[in-house]
């Protein structure tokens, strides 16, 4: 018998936080038992769950994983407006003049992920 994975789990400054971000980003929704100042949120979203989890020590280095979105109702380039306006931070723009590339973002507390092309635009 196999393992699944319960959460991807993400420590953090300020859980609640971060996890409205995510929740936004994601169209998910955070626990009904999450609260501003509680030491742990879960975020529901379709095909994954995160908890971010308060440790004391600030991020330090560059991921070790991260998150490779996909939009599914806009263009790569409307979701990076739209994450950038949530208040995400452009890391690095791989996008190419044809249109295929990546852009990678860092949400408000500086954890890299990456936007690709929806799956009307890889069509």
């Amino acid at each position: 018998m196999a393992s699944s994975v319960r959460h991807v789990t993400v420590d953090c400054a300020d859980a609640y936080k971060l996890g409205a971000f995510w929740a936004e980003v994601l169209g998910g929704a955070l626990g009904d038992d999450d609260f501003p100042g509680d030491p742990e949120a879960v975020v529901t979203a379709p095909g994954i769950a995160l908890l971010f989890i308060t440790v004391p020590e600030p991020k330090a280095v560059k991921n070790r994983i991260h998150l490779d979105l996909q939009p599914r109702d806009r263009t790569r380039d409307e979701e990076v407006d739209r994450l950038l306006a949530l208040g995400a931070t452009l890391v690095a723009d791989h996008r190419r003049p044809d249109g295929t590339g990546w852009a990678t973002l860092a949400d408000i507390e500086g954890n890299e992920f990456c936007v690709e092309r929806s799956a009307a635009e890889r069509a």
